[in-house]
């Protein structure tokens, strides 16, 4: 059965003078309107215990545009600096709901360069399309079709790091369920192999940023060397923004491959709720973990089986996966990370990242039968051994030994 799903197409487009002055200078108001409204809430909460909302923010933002001081403001579409307020609106709707942390403010050389744009600003037509405030359409590179018909409800134009122009079209879109199939695959993500599957096979690492790691360090070298606030920092800065880019887009293409492989040819897909926050703590392995980007990966797992009817199971993270013998159902001894292969007592030997992927295979297809969680208990102080044993072995129970 088909569904209907907002989907944002994303494109490059190159601004002529005249239009790369105006989204700046929309850019820059965005970003002042932003930081304003945060003050005045801040302000009137800690200063008051008063709240403001957001009609409040955007009848001082109408203020704000009569004052000779901030009349600039009245200069660009009036429609990003409202689209402003509504994302502080809902940054502090994700705080109270303890989402997210308090809002912070934009900076001009950290935050990203970005402005929003409803149906009332932009104009499209026979596939053109006009911001507000500009005489001609943009000159977009399209590199892929929109869906035929569609008409964009939303445009996004953002500038990044590396001086790049994109705007990011949000159009209704129909999206097919994926032809059923009676495969499932359990996932372990590594730093050697990026994903290792249950069926054996391991996907290899490409490590973007290692590959690049060399012309970086030049970038970088050249960069420390230009005096501050020159014309030569900005072109060493831009170099180094576009090293970057280079490897977060590789990265990201890869990593959209492999999802979409992974969707396509399994019913169920498997894997781990790793806590990647905590193990880039880890300063020996922060920066592997940081290129293999598992979270990345995850996320595109979740909307692609979402919209082509899979399933995804994601078991507890305390599951002992790798260390739990796929033939016996023991529980063994904790392996340090240079150990790559171990002997049951059994007699059965694993391969560590293929035994984690049977297991967490396993595991999801349990939680999956019965909808619960699969969440061992840690290892008892008092006895220093293992209380984790029976809880996997229950959640196994009646599947093959895979």
């Amino acid at each position: 059965m088909t569904q209907q799903v907002k989907r944002a197409f994303k494109y490059r487009f190159h601004p002529t003078d005249e239009q790369a002055a105006e989204l700046s200078r929309t850019f820059g108001c965005v970003r002042y309107v932003y930081n304003k409204a945060l003050q005045e809430r801040t302000r009137a909460w800690y200063g008051e215990q008063r709240r403001i909302s957001y009609v409040q923010s955007s009848a001082a933002l109408t203020q704000w545009k009569k004052t000779e001081k901030l009349a600039f403001l009245a200069e660009v579409s009036s429609v990003p600096l409202q689209q402003a307020l509504r994302h502080l609106q809902t940054a502090f709707g994700n705080f109270a709901a303890k989402r997210a942390k308090y809002p912070r403010y934009k900076s001009r050389k950290r935050s990203r360069a970005s402005a929003e744009y409803t149906r009332s600003a932009f104009t499209w037509r026979d596939g053109r399309l006009t911001l507000a405030k500009m005489a001609e359409p943009l000159d977009i590179r399209w590199s892929r079709h929109l869906p035929e018909g569609a008409v964009p409800s939303t445009v996004s134009v953002s500038r990044d790091s590396a001086g790049r122009w994109f705007v990011s079209l949000l159009c209704e879109d129909t999206i097919a369920p994926a032809p059923a199939t009676d495969k499932a695959v359990g996932l372990d993500a590594g730093i050697t192999s990026l994903v290792t599957l249950s069926t054996g096979e391991k996907i290899a690492n490409p490590k973007h940023e290692r590959r690049d790691r060399a012309r970086l360090r030049r970038a970088q070298r050249e960069l420390s060397r230009k005096a501050k606030g020159s014309a030569n920092r900005e072109k060493a800065r831009r170099k180094v923004a576009r090293v970057h880019a280079r490897i977060a887009d590789r990265r990201r293409d890869f990593l959209h491959k492999l999802s979409t492989r992974l969707v396509r040819e399994n019913q169920t897909v498997v894997i781990e709720d790793l806590a990647v926050r905590n193990l880039l703590k880890n300063g020996r392995l922060a920066r592997a973990i940081s290129d293999a980007s598992w979270t990345q990966l995850r996320s595109m797992l979740e909307y692609k089986c979402a919209w082509y009817g899979r399933e995804l199971v994601v078991i507890d993270r305390w599951f002992p996966s790798s260390r739990l013998c796929g033939s016996c159902g023991t529980v063994g001894a904790k392996l340090p990370l240079n150990v790559r292969e171990w002997t049951c007592e059994c007699g059965a030997v694993h391969d560590r990242d293929v035994n984690a992927a049977h297991n967490i295979l396993a595991a999801g297809l349990a939680v999956s039968a019965c909808g619960d969680a699969v969440r061992p208990q840690r290892e008892s102080s008092r006895t220093g051994r293992s209380s984790v044993k029976q809880e996997p072995q229950r959640a196994t129970a009646g599947l093959p030994h895979l």
